[in-house]
């Protein structure tokens, strides 16, 4: 950003012109300000875990082999109060899905990332975001495999201590049920 900041002389200068210049450099210095303390994602120290599980095709009891195997890894980081969250889903399906469109594997699928702080009890979802997944999931390679990543989340937490979670949420064609809920380990605290 360039500032075009010409000499004017102060005998010239209006009240409401002061004022205007006044206004001007002072949200100048706050944007510039904002900028300057926003941490880019890429900058944060990151705490992951990865945890796996293998799937059955609900909805599917032909002959061929119909078991998905995801991989799941939640990242939390930690600056000031606010707490970064992201995942990365991978995924190694028979190869006989590929190149389908997959309506007729799921009637939808999602993947939910989740901020979560333990609690003495159950633990507390500060924040969540839900992704639809199933084009990506149809994203394969011909070998069934594939992976896709959210982007970064962000919640402010104050000096609570957090952690990523993350969730599938699928629905398999033709298997009588709703959504399923398939979780995956969290990161570690933040």
């Amino acid at each position: 950003m360039k500032l075009n900041l010409r000499r004017i002389s102060p005998l010239s200068r209006s009240s409401a012109g002061k004022k205007a210049m006044s206004v001007a450099l002072v949200g100048a210095a706050v944007a510039g300000a904002s900028v300057l303390t926003a941490a880019p994602a890429s900058a944060l120290s990151w705490k992951c875990n990865s945890s796996s599980r293998t799937i059955d095709d609900a909805g599917y009891s032909g002959p061929w082999g119909d078991n998905w195997d995801f991989t799941v890894t939640n990242c939390v980081a930690r600056s000031g109060g606010y707490i970064y969250s992201k995942a990365k889903v991978s995924w190694d399906a028979p190869p006989w899905y590929s190149g389908t469109d997959l309506s007729n594997t799921f009637d939808a699928a999602y993947f939910r990332l989740y901020v979560k702080h333990a609690d003495g009890g159950a633990d507390s979802v500060l924040a969540h975001k839900t992704f639809y997944i199933q084009d990506n999931l149809a994203g394969m390679n011909g070998s069934g495999n594939g992976s896709w990543s959210t982007g970064t989340a962000k919640k402010y937490v104050g000096k609570k201590s957090a952690y990523a979670d993350g969730a599938l949420k699928l629905n398999w064609n033709n298997d009588g049920r709703d959504l399923v809920h398939y979780g995956f380990k969290g990161s570690g605290s933040r």
